[in-house]
């Protein structure tokens, strides 16, 4: 029977009841039963607590800039599927990504996959189609352990530790830098993007034999007026605009995907002759990714962002301070297993209104708006906030509320932004 591509996603989610299903064997016998191809000719993995969807679509442009085929994948989507694998430019259409799975089915057998492992088998078949110079892997969750590991990346990126999936990766910022770290190879480049990594990252990667480059000691950033300076202590410095992506952060992944790019032109003889000025520059003023401090027009202004734990909710911090003034009004929803309170905390007094949504209905990890409710009242205490059912609800309060010359800001989860940016289509 021929089934749909929502029918197809269905099916994933009821084969295996565990989401989430740590571990390489499964997932690479199955690989090896599709004969296990190369993807493309060569592979960039990139890791991270975040900054790794930016880093994506930064290294897509400009590789694309440099006329390189690519492909990419991400995870989670926003609006649909189709949005985890794109080649050329693209998305990938229905009827690819059912073709794959229907593939990945014949090859399976009796070994059970999960959702997301599915996913990136299917990425890695159309990839391994479609005669690819280059493709951009996104890491699930972890590194280590995750699915897109049963390829050996040429070079990898690890953008950020922090605390985030700690049931799964860790108690703290060593532990989990060390799963973060299994991305890489020996010999291989291997790019860390933040400037103070922790020391368990640093050390697993020495142990893996990797060539390290890192942040602040290999390669820098300097802040220029109308721009940037971006310089590798081997030589080479670029003089580019600033991101077209907004928030302070994107400096760092920017400066992370120029780095992995160098390092490539020097093992790959068709990518040596890249001018690394020119592409990066190009990528940098091209690159765009849905729900990063996206903005959606208005008066008052609508912005959609994707941060989801205390180390992304920093960084909208950081880029709140940089704005002029007026008041903010957050539309703000989370799933159970991530720290509302850190990330409540992190924003503090930039919120003058909280309008938490509640994401139960959503998935079976969405929180109540009361439960958030009782979690801001311990974060900060004399905080605003009204509770509302969903993301809509809270969306029109927070627009009924916000006067010219403020902002509304719906933010945290991927199901907030997702609701967000269907309604303003």
């Amino acid at each position: 029977m021929t089934r749909t591509l929502d029918e197809w996603l269905a099916y994933q989610e009821r084969v295996n009841v565990r989401s989430i299903e740590l571990g390489l064997d499964r997932v690479r016998a199955v690989w090896q039963r599709m004969g296990a191809p190369a993807p493309a000719r060569r592979v960039i993995t990139v890791g991270g607590t975040n900054g790794k969807g930016s880093t994506v679509a930064m290294l897509e442009a400009m590789l694309s800039a440099a006329g390189s085929r690519v492909g990419c994948y991400t995870s989670p989507h926003l609006m649909h599927y189709r949005e985890r694998v794109r080649i050329d430019g693209a998305d990938a259409d229905d009827s690819l990504l059912i073709a794959s799975f229907e593939r990945i089915e014949a090859a399976r057998g009796d070994i059970s996959l999960t959702y997301f492992e599915f996913g990136t088998l299917a990425a890695l078949d159309l990839f391994a189609r479609a005669d690819l110079d280059v493709a951009v892997l996104e890491v699930g969750l972890g590194g280590r352990l995750d699915a897109v590991n049963i390829v050996d990346a040429d070079v990898a990126i690890i953008t950020t530790v922090d605390l985030d999936h700690m049931d799964w990766l860790g108690p703290d910022r060593d532990t989990i830098g060390v799963e973060k770290a299994g991305i890489a190879r020996a010999g291989r480049p291997a790019i860390v993007g933040e400037l103070d990594p922790p020391a368990g990252l640093v050390e697993a990667l020495g142990r893996i034999g990797a060539r390290m480059a890192r942040a602040g000691a290999d390669f820098s950033v300097e802040r220029l007026a109308g721009g940037w300076r971006w310089h590798h202590l081997d030589g080479p410095t670029l003089d580019l605009p600033d991101p077209a992506l907004a928030a302070p952060v994107q400096y760092a992944n920017a400066a992370a995907a120029i780095a992995a790019l160098h390092a490539l032109r020097a093992i790959d003889a068709p990518l040596a002759a890249m001018d690394l000025q020119a592409v990066a520059s190009i990528g940098l003023r091209m690159a765009k990714v849905a729900a990063r401090l996206q903005s959606l027009g208005g008066d008052p202004v609508l912005i959609v962002d994707v941060g989801h734990n205390p180390q992304a909710a920093r960084a909208l911090a950081d880029w709140l301070d940089t704005q002029p003034g007026g008041r903010v009004h957050a539309v703000y929803g989370a799933l159970s297993d991530k720290d509302v309170a850190g990330v409540m905390r992190a924003l503090g007094s930039r919120i003058d209104h909280w309008h938490l949504a509640g994401l139960e209905r959503d998935t079976p990890r969405g929180l109540p708006a009361n439960v958030l409710a009782e979690q801001l009242a311990l974060a900060l205490p004399q905080a605003h906030f009204d509770a509302h059912e969903n993301v809509s609800a809270a969306l029109a309060a927070a627009r009924a509320a916000a006067k010219q010359g403020e902002r509304v800001l719906a933010f945290g989860s991927f199901f907030v932004a997702a609701a967000v940016l269907a309604e303003s289509r």
